[in-house]
C-alpha cells in the first residue's frame, strides 16, 4: 500500500522517472504554521547530486504546497506536496524491456502486477522518499512545538567500517544525548560524528565508486525529548512500528533496536536498566538505556535510538550475468545513475519516517487521553 499512519496519515505517489513526485498529508490539526521553508531543509539534504559520493543526477527537488494551507497556516484539510522530477532520463532504461536487473523489482513487479514502469525502479525507486521526507518534516514540526522533540539520525558504518555503536559505552551514550543536525551535517557527505573513522569511509565508497560498484552501510537515529506513553501494544509496539517504517524503506535489510542484538551477549544483571526519581525531572528515570527508551512496547521518556541496516545498492555499471524475462543467458550492465552507497542520503529519511512513527502514535495517545479526561471531570 502507499498510506503509512493511522491519524496522521501519509500517502505517497510518483515514480523515479514521471513528472513528478510527492505526497498527500490527512490530519494535520488546523493552526499549524506551515509553508515551503519549514520542509525544504529535508528535502535539500536528501536530494541527489551533492557530492561525488552520491548520484549525479542533478535535482533541485523543490517542494510545492498544493492544498491545505492559506497565509502560511493549516486549514486541517488534506496537504497536497508536489516536487517536479527534472533531470529525468528514461532513455537510460531501455534494457530492462529485455532484462529485469540483478537484485531489482523488476521480475516480481510483472509477477504482481502484470506490469512495471518501463523506466528506472518505477514506484521501488529511492525517488519514492521525497513524500516520505516532505509529509516527515510536517510531522517533525508538530512534535517540536508540542514536546520539544529531536530527531537526529548519522551514518554509523560504510561497509567494514563502523564506530563503536556499543550500548553500554559512555562515549556513544554521549555522541546520542548531545549529537545534533547541525554537528552531522558538519562531518561533510558521509554525514559519520567520529572523525575516528570518517575518512577511512570516505575511502571505501570512493574505492566501489571508482570501480563501478556500490556499498552498504549502517544509519542510526536517536529521538530526544519523546513523550512518554507512546505505542500500542500487543501488535503495535513503538518499536515495532519503528521497525515497520524503517524496513518499508528501499535497500533496507535490517533493524536493531537499543542494546540490539550486542544485548544477547550482556546478562541480565548488567542488561536492566534500573530506576531512580530524577528531582530535577520530578519523575522516575533509568540510570541506564539498554532498553533503548521503550519498554514494554511503551516510550519510557529516555533517548529512544536504534540503527537501520542498508544494502549495496543494486544498480551498478559493471557488467552483470544474467538473463531476459524470456529466460535466454545474457549480460547486463545498467546505464542509469547512482549512488556508490545509499547510506549517507538515508540519513533525513530515517528521520522523517521516526517523525512520521512519533507523530501518528501521539495523536492517538491524545485522543485517548482527551477521552479519559472527558469521562473522569
Amino acid at each position: 500500500m502507499s498510506t503509512f499512519g493511522s491519524v496522521f496519515r501519509v500517502t505517497t505517489y510518483g515514480e523515479s522517472h514521471c513528472k513528478s513526485v510527492g505526497c498527500i498529508v490527512d490530519g494535520v490539526p488546523p493552526g499549524l504554521p506551515l509553508t515551503e521553508a519549514d520542509i525544504q531543509p529535508q528535502l535539500t539534504r536528501r536530494r541527489p547530486g551533492q557530492s561525488k559520493l552520491s548520484t549525479p543526477r542533478n535535482e533541485k527537488d523543490q517542494v510545492e504546497i498544493q492544498s491545505g494551507t492559506e497565509n502560511g497556516v493549516t486549514l486541517g484539510s488534506p496537504i497536497g506536496m508536489l516536487v517536479k522530477n527534472q533531470d529525468h532520463r528514461p532513455g537510460d532504461y531501455s534494457e530492462t524491456d529485455l532484462y529485469p536487473r540483478p537484485s531489482h523489482a523488476d521480475w516480481t513487479y510483472i509477477q504482481k502486477y502484470g506490469t512495471k514502469s518501463s523506466s528506472g525502479g518505477g514506484r521501488s525507486s529511492a525517488r519514492e522518499t521525497i513524500g516520505r521526507v516532505a509529509a516527515g518534516a510536517i510531522a517533525e514540526k508538530i512534535l517540536k512545538l508540542a514536546n520539544g522533540v529531536e530527531i537526529v539520525a548519522f551514518v554509523s558504518s560504510i561497509g567494514e567500517i563502523s564506530m563503536n555503536r556499543n550500548p553500554q559505552d559512555e562515549t556513544f551514550q554521549q555522541i546520542l544525548n548531545t549529537i545534533t543536525r547541525e554537528d552531522v551535517d558538519d562531518c561533510g557527505p558521509i554525514r559519520c560524528p567520529d572523525v575516528n573513522v570518517r575518512d577511512d569511509m570516505v575511502k571505501v565508497i570512493e574505492k566501489y565508486r571508482d570501480a563501478n560498484d556500490s556499498i552498504g552501510g549502517v544509519v542510526t537515529c536517536v529521538v530526544r525529548n519523546c513523550p512518554i506513553g507512546l505505542g500500542e501494544p500487543c501488535f503495535d509496539k513503538l518499536e515495532a512500528k519503528l521497525a515497520h517504517a524503517m524496513l518499508s524503506l528501499p535497500a533496507t535489510k535490517g533493524f536493531e533496536f537499543g542494546s540490539g542484538f550486542a544485548g544477547t551477549a550482556i546478562p541480565g544483571s548488567q542488561h536492566n536498566d534500573p530506576f531512580y526519581f530524577d528531582e530535577s525531572a520530578g519523575r522516575l528515570r533509568t540510570k541506564t538505556n539498554n532498553s533503548g527508551g521503550i519498554q514494554g512496547g511503551i516510550s519510557n521518556g529516555e533517548n529512544i535510538y536504534f540503527s537501520v541496516a542498508f544494502k549495496s545498492a543494486a544498480t551498478i555499471s559493471q557488467e552483470q550475468e544474467t538473463a531476459t524475462y524470456e529466460g535466454k543467458e545474457g549480460v547486463l550492465a545498467a546505464r542509469g545513475r547512482h549512488d556508490p552507497s545509499v547510506t549517507p542520503r538515508a540519513v533525513p529519511i530515517v528521520e522523517a519516517m521516526t517523525a512520521l512513527v512519533l507523530a501518528d502514535e501521539f495523536m492517538v495517545q491524545q485522543a485517548r487521553n482527551a477521552t479519559r479526561l472527558a469521562y473522569t471531570k
